[in-house]
């Protein structure tokens, strides 16, 4: 697993990108709030901690309870871009609570969860803002989530009120609801391009349609027999790391999605990621760019 994060590493130093790391943390210290006991997950995925939105990095406050300090491993780096210039923003911490979680959703089965998020109800309540960055897809100034298990409308109205009218904040819906976290059901590949999961349609697809933007079905993700995939789907075949226009980071035992990205005029760089995968997610989650070229316009 260590080897082939550092493999990507490497890889994306030949690419001409800039890798920077995390501290180390030790996650399995207990830690206790005045509401809960609980020890820490990871820091693997810096995409479902922090959204850079311009010149502002945004800490999102998570909704799992061993999430809770995990901004730790991050802090040494945001004060450093602080120091040089960036906007740094803490969105309010959640408390975590028993009254943030619905009880119901740990006695169902994945098809009766489906079912209350269809009638509204996630495992996440409304009793306080929670959001994980990776539910949020940035393009340009138009910014897409998803109201999921770990991210909630009252999550979603701080970010709306929070970034004002420099930003267009789009509200995404999915066929079943409640998958965490947004880049395993669509992608925005490059201007005029979507990819989406077939598995999960988008409800407001006409956003993509009115726009005349190609919409791409993603073929069937490849089987992970090897493995097995913890706290993700096979759909993370589609959570690639997009460099530019025109070269994409994809898994090494993806074949079906190098054949459509390639289709696509995409050169694939493919990698294996493969036993990194078990602690969720793919290269986009593992990863967290903070600074792109180009213009920031609004493509819809």
């Amino acid at each position: 697993m260590n080897a082939e994060v550092e493999i990507l590493c490497d890889i994306l130093r030949q690419e001409g990108v800039i890798v920077r790391r995390p501290d180390i943390v030790d996650h399995q210290k207990e830690f206790s709030t005045p509401d809960f006991t609980s020890i820490g997950l990871e820091a693997a995925m810096p995409r479902d901690f922090l959204l850079a939105v311009g010149n502002e990095l945004i800490e999102s406050p998570m909704a799992w309870r061993n999430r809770f300090f995990e901004y730790r491993a991050y802090r040494t780096l945001i004060k450093e871009y602080f120091s040089r210039g960036a906007k740094w923003t803490t969105a309010p911490k959640a408390t975590m609570s028993d009254e943030l979680y619905d009880p119901e959703y740990q006695i169902k089965s994945t098809k009766d969860r489906h079912e209350l998020a269809a009638q509204g109800r996630f495992v996440t309540t409304e009793y306080e803002p929670c959001f994980d960055a990776a539910d949020f897809m940035r393009v340009g100034k138009d910014i897409f989530v998803q109201r999921s298990q770990v991210t909630n409308m009252m999550g979603i109205e701080w970010m709306r009120r929070h970034l004002g009218e420099k930003y267009n904040l789009h509200v995404l819906s999915f066929s079943p609801p409640g998958s965490m976290h947004i880049d395993a059901t669509i992608n925005t590949v490059r201007e005029g391009l979507v990819i989406v999961n077939p598995d999960r349609p988008c409800n407001e697809l006409d956003i993509f349609q009115k726009a005349g933007w190609k919409i791409v079905e993603a073929p069937r993700p490849a089987k992970h027999d090897s493995h097995i995939l913890r706290i993700s789907s096979p759909w993370i075949s589609i959570n690639v790391l997009l460099l530019d226009d025109k070269r994409v980071i994809v898994e090494s035992s993806e074949v079906p999605t190098q054949k459509m990205f390639e289709s696509l005029g995409f050169t694939c760089i493919k990698v294996n990621m493969e036993h990194a995968n078990v602690l969720g997610g793919s290269f986009h989650c593992w990863t967290c760019d903070v600074r792109r070229t180009g213009e920031l316009k609004s493509y819809f």
